[in-house]
């Protein structure tokens, strides 16, 4: 189908005109390196020029909805310099036609005035220049000009004094380049006397305001207006550079784009009062660097870092075009097919809330955790773990309206999926609940729950939910850990299983640790002696007077169908012993009876043991592993109902 291309659209766009959407040709298209993004060479049939494609188009191009020879119309772009080179900037684009022959005879464009100057892209194309007539000249013509030496009348050189004209004297004419004239160096002109003498700033008109998802690092100055919908706590870290603090909080403007804005140390200190979360900002000068999944949720390929230089201006909400907040709702039905760590938002009605209870961490920090649960329309449920601060606000929040008789709609944003006990999601630190919120999907969650929903039946995805459980427990007897071949697929089974302690080792139960904090979490690591009385960390490269004592106790559980051996370590330790490591150890050295009294009052105690195994290699030989995650003492009323339940289940 013949079609025209926009006539002189290349030196439209060079000149400034970034209305019009038109109608070019792509040439060539080339990928850069690994960098994934992609370049064309666009043309209006006369006139060529090189253009980068927002990675946000990518996919347009791998699924062949853009090829060479397709003609396209520029919906949204930008003219920019890059590297000293005028390039196009394709933020949005349509296909006209998919398969078109190469359409006239396009050179690469050359800007008039003084723009004309700057090196053109070398990449395989013809230099071309055009005369005062604006004919465009061969290369060969052009060669054969800069090959005659310019005089003046006066014989002196061509630079000296304004008014002289150049004459070239050749052997060849040049008729063949009509009203050709070189271009002259204008004069030396001094720069002119400003009055106050301050310093200059160059460019002080206003960055232009542009959308999220039309940033790219080829741009120069910026700025883009945006709501702030999730702010983060400052956190510490510790790497090769040394100490240092970071927050982060997440960007969503008026046509539904998201990016994520990070903040380090001074940066940090200025602007983390200032940010709020609801409120709008005039954000610019800020620099623009790929986009870390691992921690990065938002649907960009890029984040913005704020600097020194960066400006933060807090902007009146006058129109509300931007919204409160961008969802993007998946079934609970679904999640069983999602992958565990991916990031998820969720709405469903809160049918339970679990009391807030003390966890210790890893780091030795102790946090809450709170779970709840939620249906929806799909006839599924699913467990959503709160952590930390969350589960006393929101949390009691939710156990409060559940205790009055309410069932209230909660919508998760940002929820990591993870499979311990099946599929369930936690929170992180750039999740955010919202309680009723006034949005579609909420009412109509609503009013399907209350014409007949909450009488239906669902099934949870978190397995089986047994009462007088403590949680969504996976109930198996020692034997089936060996019968079943647990702990020897990719990831570790996580089993609850009821058993007696029969035996502790006490010659290792613990060991010599690093007491040194990194950023906020213990060290921990194995340390050795030093002299005669100091400690050294090998990790830390630092010697200490005292050092920490961790457990590292070897348990034999045994129930009614056999036994095993299982490592607890500091946390589950103390549950077993009722002691700290450190204190266990002074007593041993102190008073070895009394030491002894501890360890065989724990013995033939009867304990819920939480167990996490999976197959390690020592050596050249595997071996499964079995480590206590946890130790609850049996509460015997509770474990009383879980019997009469399962007596029932298995009997219907």
């Amino acid at each position: 189908m013949p079609v025209q291309l926009t006539p002189n659209a290349i030196a439209a766009i060079s000149a400034g005109d970034l209305n019009s959407k038109p109608l070019v040709q792509v040439i060539d298209i080339k990928l850069l390196g690994t960098q994934e993004r992609y370049r064309f060479i666009v043309s209006d049939a006369v006139s060529c020029q090189h253009a980068m494609v927002a990675t946000q188009l990518n996919d347009r191009i791998k699924t062949s909805q853009v090829k060479k020879g397709s003609i396209i119309q520029l919906t949204d772009y930008i003219s920019n310099y890059f590297q000293n080179h005028k390039i196009i900037v394709v933020l949005n684009m349509e296909t006209i036609i998919l398969d078109s022959e190469i359409i006239g005879d396009p050179k690469p464009y050359v800007e008039s005035g003084s723009t004309a100057q700057k090196a053109l892209p070398n990449n395989n194309f013809e230099h071309s220049v055009r005369d005062s007539n604006n004919h465009m000249i061969s290369q060969e013509s052009v060669r054969n000009v800069q090959s005659l030496r310019p005089t003046s009348h006066s014989g002196t050189s061509l630079n000296r004094g304004p008014n002289l004209r150049p004459t070239f004297h050749s052997e060849n004419s040049v008729h063949n380049v009509p009203n050709f004239r070189p271009t002259v160096q204008p004069p030396y002109q001094p720069p002119p006397q400003y009055k106050n003498h301050g310093s200059i700033v160059k460019n002080e008109a206003p960055a232009r305001i542009i959308p999220i998802n039309a940033l790219n690092p080829y741009q120069g100055r910026w700025a883009i207006k945006a709501r702030v919908t999730a702010k983060g706590d400052p956190r510490r870290y510790n790497n090769a550079r040394g100490d240092g603090k970071v927050f982060s909080f997440d960007l969503l403007d008026s046509e539904g784009g998201e990016i994520r804005v990070t903040c380090f140390n001074a940066v940090l200190d200025r602007f983390y009062d200032t940010i709020e979360v609801g409120r709008v900002y005039l954000i610019s000068k800020g620099s623009l660097k790929p986009a870390q999944k691992n921690f990065n949720h938002l649907k960009n390929d890029w984040e913005i870092t704020l600097d020194a230089s960066s400006t933060v201006e807090l902007c009146p909400d006058e129109d509300g075009s931007i919204p409160e907040q961008k969802f993007s709702f998946r079934h609970i039905s679904e999640i069983e097919n999602v992958d565990s760590n991916s990031i998820v938002d969720i709405i469903g009605i809160v049918i339970s809330v679990n009391p807030s209870v003390p966890i210790m961490r890893k780091n030795g920090m102790e946090t809450q955790r709170r779970i709840v649960n939620l249906r929806d329309w799909s006839g599924k449920s699913v467990e959503l773990t709160l952590w930390g601060d969350v589960c006393n606000r929101e949390g009691q929040r939710l156990e409060d309206m559940l205790a009055s008789g309410l069932f209230p709609v909660l919508a998760v944003k940002a929820g990591k999926i993870n499979d311990f006990s099946g599929k369930s999601v936690g929170t992180i630190h750039s999740t955010q609940l919202f309680i009723n919120p006034d949005i579609p999907d909420s009412h109509s969650l609503r009013e399907w729950f209350d014409q007949g929903g909450k009488d239906t039946a669902s099934v949870s995805i978190s397995k089986d939910i047994v009462p007088g459980g403590s949680k969504n427990e996976i109930r198996k007897t020692v034997s089936q850990i060996k019968d079943e071949g647990l702990g020897r697929s990719d990831k570790p089974d996580w089993v609850t299983v009821k058993a007696t302690i029969s035996f502790i080792k006490t010659d290792s139960f613990c060991y010599t640790a690093c007491p040194l904090m990194i950023g906020d979490r213990q060290c921990n690591k194995k340390v050795s002696r030093s002299g005669n009385r100091g400690w050294q960390c090998d990790r830390c490269d630092q010697e200490f007077e005292e050092c920490d004592y961790r457990y590292l106790l070897q348990a034999q559980i045994q129930d009614n169908t056999g036994l095993t051996w299982a490592t607890a370590f500091q946390e589950s330790g103390e549950e077993i012993l009722g002691c700290s490591a450190k204190d266990l150890y002074l007593l041993k050295e102190q008073d070895d009876a009394r030491f002894g009294d501890i360890v065989r009052s724990s013995i033939f105690n009867q304990f819920l043991f939480k167990l996490k195994i999976k197959e390690e290699t020592y050596g050249d030989e595997q071996k499964v592993k079995i480590t206590v995650v946890k130790a609850d003492k049996v509460n015997y009323s509770s474990e009383s109902k879980y019997m009469l339940d399962m007596i029932l289940k298995f009997s219907r």
